[in-house]
């Protein structure tokens, strides 16, 4: 006989002409639908905040090692100086990397004005002379607007722009001459709000591919003073914001708290199970308060009574379906799951003139991403749980 409070569930998925869903039969351990889970392959979208000193490589290996996730990239290389948004694709989530390309970024900063930098930035050699120039609020305001818009800048030698398969920083290393051809990006604000002697502070909205750094050594050219970028600090990439971000330190905290929780064990009485699975409804509920699924279970109302009574924290990864949020989100039957799966083209009930979908098996699985061919009709365009795999329960 089935205990009270024991913790079975079913999650019924929707079906477009039809009623088939999916049942989870048996006593589901609800740790394991916590986007932090450090029991096996952990398929997240994660902001980091970035710090001082750390290149983005570095920052991917720390991640893999305090994670046990091997397959983690970054969406937008940092500068070691630089501190802030890092976006983070672990798991088969890094196969969605293509999509998040052409995101804007936007920075806050520090330039120092006086002399120029082999860098462009505060690690690098001064070149020339220190001038004793030093330029007003208004005399910057002024020389702005030729660094906005549709620009072409000239990236940095130091930098990892390729010439001719070979990273130019490597090159300029070795003390080669790099040529550097302008690219074209976009800079949509570029705002001086303060000086204090040779520092001004900015703030800065611009295209992938922009270098801050740049903007800085051009600004310091127009002004006849040199000049170069002392400190930075990318505040949104995209759709991720600084808001969202956690540190290094936090991050190996709570993994360490998930693994010492996962070690501990499912409970051995009733009375023990029943509290077990408050606290881990309570954790979902927290993490996830935009489900619409309904649990039946007698536990659930003291596990939201618990959620609301003791404090917060967010959760360590977004929840998948406010991952690229131009996309529309379809929640699939079981039999078009499958079909995907088997990279067949569907049906799907998303009538909007969205070129691509992204589609779920409940409300947190992400299983794919799919391209329209025609009114209804899709066809797979990234699959992350292929035919012969299983879905994650």
């Amino acid at each position: 006989m089935r205990s009270p409070v024991s913790c079975r569930r079913q999650t019924a998925v929707s079906c477009w002409g039809g009623s088939q869903g999916i049942r989870y039969r048996g006593k589901v351990d609800l740790y394991q639908a916590l986007p932090d889970d450090s029991k096996g392959m952990i398929n997240a979208a994660l902001v980091l905040d970035k710090p001082a000193g750390l290149t983005s490589h570095d920052v991917v290996n720390r991640v893999r090692r305090i994670t046990g996730e091997r397959s983690v990239g970054h969406l937008g290389t940092l500068d070691p100086i630089a501190t802030g948004v890092l976006p983070l694709l672990l798991g088969r989530f890094t196969r969605l990397a293509q999509f998040f390309n052409d995101s804007r970024k936007v920075y806050e900063g520090e330039i120092r004005f006086g002399f120029a930098t082999e860098t462009y930035d505060c690690e690098g050699a001064p070149l020339g002379a220190i001038s004793s120039i030093r330029p007003s609020l208004e005399e910057i305001q002024r020389h702005l607007a030729s660094l906005t818009g549709h620009i072409q800048q000239t990236p940095p030698a130091y930098s990892a722009k390729k010439i001719h398969g070979v990273p130019a920083y490597k090159l300029a290393r070795q003390d080669k001459v790099v040529e550097m051809k302008p690219v074209a990006v976009e800079v949509y604000r570029f705002e001086v709000h303060s000086v204090e002697g040779d520092h001004a502070r900015f703030l800065a909205e611009v295209s992938a591919g922009t270098y801050i750094r740049a903007l800085a050594h051009d600004l310091g050219q127009a002004l006849g003073c040199g000049a170069h970028l002392s400190e930075l600090r990318r505040t949104r990439s995209g759709e991720f914001d600084i808001s969202q971000a956690i540190g290094l330190d936090e991050l190996a905290e709570r993994h360490r708290a998930a693994q010492e929780s996962a070690q501990a064990g499912p409970p051995q009485s009733a009375a023990d199970e029943g509290r077990y699975c408050a606290a881990r409804e309570a954790e979902l509920a927290a993490i996830s308060p935009t489900s619409d699924n309904e649990y039946s279970d007698k536990f659930a109302k003291v596990a939201v009574e618990r959620a609301a009574e003791r404090p917060q924290r967010p959760s360590l990864y977004l929840h998948p379906r406010r991952m690229l949020p131009a996309f529309p989100a379809v929640t699939a039957s079981a039999q078009c799951i499958a079909a995907i799966r088997n990279g067949r083209s569907i049906n799907l009930p998303e009538f909007s003139d969205a070129p691509l979908v992204k589609v779920f098996a409940g409300q947190r699985l992400l299983v794919a991403v799919v391209q329209r061919i025609a009114g209804t009709l899709f066809q797979p365009r990234v699959v992350l749980f292929g035919s012969n795999e299983p879905l994650p329960m």
